[in-house]
């Protein structure tokens, strides 16, 4: 790397610095930039939160599907050889199939306690 190279970009990460640091004064010291820029704050959360729900969702419902599949899947009475059995029951897996829904129900009610704290 070269010493021109590396003047440079610390020169640029200290003008990055002040420039942010400028630029949060000026909104903690003008009442309307400030609150323009906790609303932009606010709504880019909301989105955030309601896209990642979305994903949490669609992720939910394919995780299903594949376990639907899978449980419903015709057993072969012999294993394929170098496999290892599994000494799980259809009622285990049902029960860790409910233990996770109970979780992820669990985790869309913190999210949706965490989207009313943030409203005003």
């Amino acid at each position: 790397m070269n010493a021109d190279t590396v003047f440079q970009l610390i020169q640029q990460s200290l003008r990055v610095g002040v420039g942010f640091t400028t630029s949060i004064l000026e909104t903690l010291q003008d009442p309307q930039k400030r609150n323009q820029t906790f609303s932009e704050l606010q709504e880019e959360i909301t989105q955030k939160t309601a896209e990642w729900a979305k994903k949490g969702e669609i992720t939910e419902q394919e995780a299903r599907e594949f376990l639907d599949r899978w449980l419903n899947q015709p057993k072969s009475s012999k294993n394929p050889p170098g496999s290892t059995t599994t000494s799980k029951t259809k009622a285990d897996v049902n029960q860790e199939i409910q233990q996770l829904t109970e979780k992820i129900i669990t985790l869309r009610q913190e999210l949706e306690d965490l989207r009313q704290k943030k409203k005003p």
